[in-house]
């Protein structure tokens, strides 16, 4: 087996609620109200829809905005579901540099990555220097709610392959971290086995200048209690044992296989990744939000790269520590 190479989730499509625009010759981020489901191949126009956004949208009427998608969750430990970091990417290579938690980092160096101190966000300046924010993925399975059938109940086919949501939206980390948190609590630590809906919310504040902004919630189906969900993942857990299906391996696989690398995204994911939520030269106060959606554009090899800007910065014992450079959350943010 490789070394050095994370072994993440299976990954057979997208969610998005937004997209690249080009704005005066300049590919920028712009946020939506509704979610889109894509595969993961680009055409001329962007990212190619799944089949399922068109189901999904069918389902929901004509003309209605897609803004509940019916999921069930991959693993039982939510810190394995949802990885949230302060992140920070060369924006020239798309290469993950430095990943913190706010008390240790992981950085890449020109003697290898190395383990760092990570203060709190706000006090410092290399994060500020190098567009350090807070990161997030979470990987869901989408499913066919009316499946009566457990063979046929996933959507997508692939029982464990998964639709991976990005965001550097503070609402929506913060909201589906403890929705998380409370399903696994509320349901004797059987996360994967609750009958699931992402919803996008809508919300205003100050910052926004009252106009709506949205981000992305986890509860109980539309139609559902929580006492009915908690029954649905009581039957599930039962039918799992019965048919040999061990979530505790899979849980223990899953977190091996996230050590297993110093950093989640490869260089080719990296790339995608810079565009969508690092853009250098986008106004984050009007054009961050959830940016889920993007289209990769070859690396600008003619700026220097952002390691040769970190090593001029560091001090010469490397702790020069780790900040996001959303210190507030951004009037758009999700």
């Amino acid at each position: 087996m490789l070394k050095g190479l994370a072994l993440t989730p299976p990954v057979v499509g997208r969610i998005a609620i937004g997209k690249v625009v080009v704005k005066d010759g300049k590919r920028l981020p712009e946020k939506d109200d509704e979610f889109t489901i894509t595969t993961q191949v680009q055409g001329r126009n962007g990212w190619v829809l799944h089949p399922l956004d068109g189901q999904l949208r069918k389902a929901g009427g004509a003309g209605s905005k897609l803004r509940a998608i019916p999921v069930r969750l991959l693993f039982d430990d939510p810190d394995l579901n949802l990885r949230a970091n302060y992140s920070v990417f060369d924006r020239a290579t798309g290469r993950p540099l430095c990943v913190g938690n706010g008390e240790t980092c992981r950085r890449s160096t020109r003697s290898g990555v190395q383990s760092l101190p990570c203060p709190s966000p706000e006090g410092c300046e290399l994060g500020a220097k190098t567009g350090c924010k807070p990161y997030a993925r979470l990987n869901v399975r989408i499913v066919d709610k009316d499946a009566k059938d457990d063979a046929k109940r996933d959507a997508s086919g692939d029982e464990l392959g998964s639709f991976i949501f990005r965001t550097t939206g503070f609402n929506s980390i913060r909201s589906l971290a403890a929705r998380l948190r409370y399903f696994q609590a509320l349901s004797g630590n059987h996360l994967s086995a609750l009958p699931l809906e992402l919803r996008l919310r809508g919300k205003s504040t100050t910052q926004s200048h009252r106009a709506p902004i949205y981000y992305v919630d986890l509860t109980a189906r539309t139609g559902s209690t929580l006492a009915q969900a908690l029954e649905g993942a009581r039957q599930e857990v039962q039918a799992r044992q019965a048919s040999g299906f061990d979530q505790a391996a899979l849980d223990q696989a899953a977190q091996e296989g996230f050590a297993a690398g110093a950093f989640e995204e490869s260089v080719e994911e990296g790339a995608a990744v810079v565009e969508e939520f690092f853009p250098e030269d986008a106004d984050e106060t009007g054009a961050s939000a959830h940016r889920g959606a993007g289209t990769v554009t070859p690396p600008n090899h003619g700026r220097p790269a952002l390691g040769d800007k970190l090593q001029r910065l560091v001090s010469n014992d490397g702790r020069a520590p780790v900040r996001t450079g959303e210190g507030t959350p951004h009037a758009s943010s999700g």
